[in-house]
C-alpha cells in the first residue's frame, strides 16, 4: 500500500509540471520526466492523477490560485485608475519574478499544443480579470475619472493584453529578447523603469478629453 503523501510533497509535485510544462510545452512533457523532477515513482504520480490532462489541469489551477492570492491583495483598495494600474504593474512584476514558470505555462496555453483545453480554461482563467477590470474602469467611468465615451469592457480587453505581454516579457525567451532590441537590457534589470514608461503611456487613456 502507498503512503498517502504530504500537501507539501503533493505541492511540490505540481511545482515540478509547472516547471516542466512551462519549459517543453504540453505534448513534449512526459509523465516520466515530472516523476524524475519531483523525485516520486511515475506510479505515485499516476495516482493521483488519472492521466498528463488532469495533471495538466491541476498545475494550471494552481498557478491561478498563486495569481488570484497576488491579486486578491489590491482587489479591494479604492483609488483613481492610475493608482490602480500601478499597483497592479507593480505587483505583475514581483508575481513574474517570483514565479516564472506559471507564466510560461500560461503562455503554452495559448499554443495550438493545448488548444484543446481553451473551452475549459477561457472563462476559468480569463473571467477572473475580465471581470475584475471591467468593474474598475466602469467604476472610473462613472466617477469621471476615464474619459466618457470609454467602452469599460474593451477598455479592459486591451489593458489586459498589455499586462499579458508585460508578463511573457518577464518569462518567455522570445519575449525577453524582443524586448532587449528594444532597451538592450533584461526586464529585471528595467523593473522601475518600464512601470513609469507603462504608467505615462496609460494616463494619456485616463483623461477626460475626448
Amino acid at each position: 500500500m502507498l503512503k498517502r503523501l504530504t500537501e507539501q510533497k503533493l505541492e511540490e509535485i505540481l511545482e515540478a509540471g509547472i516547471s516542466e510544462f512551462g519549459e517543453r510545452g504540453l505534448e513534449q512533457t512526459s509523465m516520466n520526466r515530472i516523476a524524475a523532477r519531483a523525485e516520486i515513482s511515475v506510479g505515485v504520480l499516476y495516482k493521483y492523477y488519472e492521466n498528463k490532462d488532469f495533471f495538466f489541469l491541476a498545475c494550471v489551477r494552481k498557478s491561478l490560485g498563486e495569481l488570484e492570492k497576488a491579486l486578491s491583495e489590491i482587489e479591494h483598495e479604492e483609488d483613481n485608475p492610475l493608482q490602480y494600474a500601478e499597483r497592479l504593474i507593480s505587483t505583475l512584476q514581483k508575481h513574474c519574478q517570483e514565479h516564472p514558470s506559471h507564466i510560461r505555462m500560461y503562455h503554452e496555453l495559448t499554443c495550438a499544443g493545448s488548444g484543446r483545453f481553451s473551452p475549459i480554461l477561457a472563462q476559468e482563467i480569463e473571467g477572473m480579470t475580465a471581470h475584475l477590470y471591467s468593474a474598475v474602469f466602469e467604476k472610473a467611468r462613472c466617477n469621471e475619472m476615464l474619459r466618457p465615451d470609454t467602452d469599460p469592457q474593451l477598455f479592459a480587453f486591451f489593458f489586459d493584453n498589455l499586462l499579458m505581454m508585460l508578463q511573457f516579457t518577464y518569462c518567455c525567451s522570445y519575449y525577453r529578447e524582443r524586448f532587449r532590441l528594444y532597451y538592450n537590457t533584461t526586464p529585471e534589470n528595467a523593473d522601475v523603469q518600464i512601470r513609469n514608461e507603462l504608467l505615462k503611456f496609460l494616463k494619456h487613456s485616463f483623461t477626460l478629453k475626448e
